[in-house]
């Protein structure tokens, strides 16, 4: 039998401690997860659940560093334009919105923050993507999203800030304005209530609108429902006591489906669903 040296036996002292010692640190590591997944500082959990198409959301807790967002202030309006990919089937723009979900966290925790005015577009080049325009209206205080459902992806972010409050968002107020076909812009009267967008008044006259705009001529159309005072214009035909849209874009606000009923009302459009 052979003994062994102090310094053999110090040795393997040495590897028995560090054994232990290694032992001990895996089990704090094991203790500290949950669920499979490791607590570890800066970790996410994603959250995959169906959102609705508008949700308000509380801010973000601050644990660790924002991104510092570009600011817009109230009442002004951004163009963003995209090309999302739909897979085989590109779909048509107001079917590609209910895709877009708007992300308001408003600075009061009320209401929202923006609306979508307008949209446009079609196929990309190739025929692979959607090129999306969207006309966006800034209306309070908070930050606003437009995120890309299918992939989670950010499509717009933007910190409203109070001021250029010259136009304030009413909510209530539809302003509608007609091409006279000569190059001259009409506004119309609606304090009567008309069942049909011919039977209102000129608001500079007693004339009606079927007075200036004869069956079968196109004319372009003028809306105003916004913060940002911005009009959206589409074309349309008059076909008796009705008008037909000469497109069906722009898609006209989508946010706003109460204002949408009241403008195919007049107009006479077919309801959207």
């Amino acid at each position: 039998m052979h003994s062994l040296s102090e310094r053999q036996v110090g040795a393997r002292r040495g590897i028995v401690t560090l054994f232990f010692a290694m032992m001990f640190a895996f089990r704090l590591v094991c203790s500290q997860t949950r669920d499979g997944q490791p607590l570890l500082p800066g970790s996410i959990t994603a959250n995959t659940a169906a959102v609705p198409l508008s949700r308000t959301t509380s801010p973000p807790a601050a644990t660790n560093p924002i991104p510092e967002l570009p600011t817009l202030h109230i009442n002004e309006a951004v163009m963003v334009t995209v090309e999302l990919d739909f897979g085989t089937r590109v779909p048509g723009i107001a079917e590609a919105l209910r895709d877009v979900e708007r992300q308001h966290t408003p600075d009061d925790g009320k209401g929202r923050v923006f609306a979508i005015l307008d949209a446009y577009g079609g196929p990309s080049a190739d025929g692979k993507k959607l090129h999306l325009s969207m006309h966006v209206s800034t209306e309070k205080p908070g930050v606003g999203r437009l995120v890309f459902r299918r992939t989670g992806e950010v499509l717009w972010s933007s910190r409203v800030v109070s001021g250029n409050a010259t136009n304030m968002f009413s909510g209530k107020n539809l302003t509608i304005l007609v091409d006279d076909g000569q190059g001259k812009t009409l506004m119309v009267d609606g304090s009567e209530n008309p069942n049909s967008i011919m039977d209102a008044r000129l608001r500079d006259g007693a004339q009606t609108v079927r007075g200036v705009w004869p069956d079968g001529a196109e004319r372009e159309v003028t809306f105003l429902y916004s913060a940002c005072g911005c009009p959206v214009k589409v074309r349309a035909r008059r076909a008796g006591d009705l008008t037909v849209r000469a497109s069906e874009l722009p898609v006209i606000f989508h946010d706003d489906p109460a204002v949408v009923r009241v403008i195919e009302r007049l107009m006479g459009w077919k309801r959207t669903p």
